[in-house]
Order: structure tokens, then C-alpha cells, then sequence
């Protein structure tokens, strides 16, 4: 008789757990929400924008800055090379640039297998007109969709890209 209430305890117990640990949510899906915040995340669900930097334009000039928020202003220089965040750098600095930013090759609906990385260690800047991207805004741990439709080869730093809205 006591082995089969010690049984049965273990047995509702077990379950307990299962269940409680079956209702949280998984931080690297949002849990499931598919746009705003989860208290874990924001995922950027509103409209597209298009962004564009034309060549030969003054990177310092707020019109030539994708100010996404407060803290990440994408922009690129006339002397070649990456973006960066112009916000807190003066020009890219190659492997780390956009600061405050990592990117991955994919979409926020598949954030959980995604890879991040440097914009560089993501995707060859030449190559990267047309690929689906996910740009993490780090400090504000917010995340959206962005797809270059033009680069500038050369110094001109010129480049443009469609990206998703809060």
C-alpha cells in the first residue's frame, strides 16, 4: 500500500513539474509573439522603409544617417569601407562596425536559429544587396528585418536598404 502512494506522488509531482516548466517562454523566440515586446525582446513588426545614402554625400549630415533609434544611426563614409553607427563612431572600423549592432543572414520569424555576428563576419558588404538580414539593435535588445537594394562599390559610400519599423 505505501509503495503505490509513494508511486502516485512521484507521479503527480513529476507532472507538476512538467507542466510548469511546459508555460515559460523561450527568450530567443520571444515566445512566440510575433511582433512588439515580450518583456524579452522587441521584434520590429511595422512598416517597410526604404533608407538611402547617395554617393558622395556627407556622412555627419542627418539626412545621410538611418537614425533607427537613439543610439544606432547607420550611415557610411566616402573614404570606402563599411556602415557604421554614426552616432558613436567617426568612421567604420572594419569587423566591428555598425558599434552596438550584429547581424545575421535570415528572418525575425527564424530569430531563434539564427547566427549573429559583425555586419563583416555576416555577409561580404559587395555581395550583400538582396540577402534577408536581421539587424540586433544590442542595447535596446530589439530586432528587425533589413534588405540592402543597393551598394556603391568604390569610396562614394553610397548604399540603400528597406528595413522594417517598430
Amino acid at each position: 500500500m505505501f509503495n503505490r502512494i509513494l508511486k502516485a506522488t512521484l507521479l503527480v509531482a513529476s507532472l507538476l513539474l512538467v507542466v510548469s516548466c511546459g508555460d515559460e517562454e523561450d527568450p530567443m523566440t520571444g515566445g512566440g509573439n510575433t511582433g512588439g515586446n515580450t518583456g524579452e525582446f522587441t521584434v520590429y513588426t511595422g512598416d517597410k522603409i526604404t533608407f538611402t545614402k547617395a554617393d558622395d554625400t556627407d556622412p555627419s549630415e542627418q539626412a545621410n544617417q538611418d537614425r533607427i533609434n537613439d543610439n544606432v544611426w547607420i550611415t557610411r563614409g566616402t573614404s570606402g569601407g563599411e556602415i557604421y553607427n554614426a552616432k558613436t563612431e567617426s568612421a567604420s572600423t572594419k569587423g566591428t562596425s555598425p558599434a552596438g549592432t550584429e547581424w545575421a543572414v535570415g528572418k525575425t520569424s527564424n530569430i531563434g536559429n539564427l547566427t549573429f555576428s559583425s555586419f563583416r563576419d555576416a555577409v561580404k558588404p559587395q555581395e550583400v544587396v538582396g540577402k534577408d538580414l536581421v539587424l540586433h539593435l544590442i542595447g535596446a535588445d530589439e530586432y528587425l528585418e533589413v534588405k540592402f537594394t543597393s551598394w556603391t562599390e568604390g569610396k562614394a559610400g553610397g548604399f540603400a536598404y528597406e528595413r522594417r519599423t517598430k
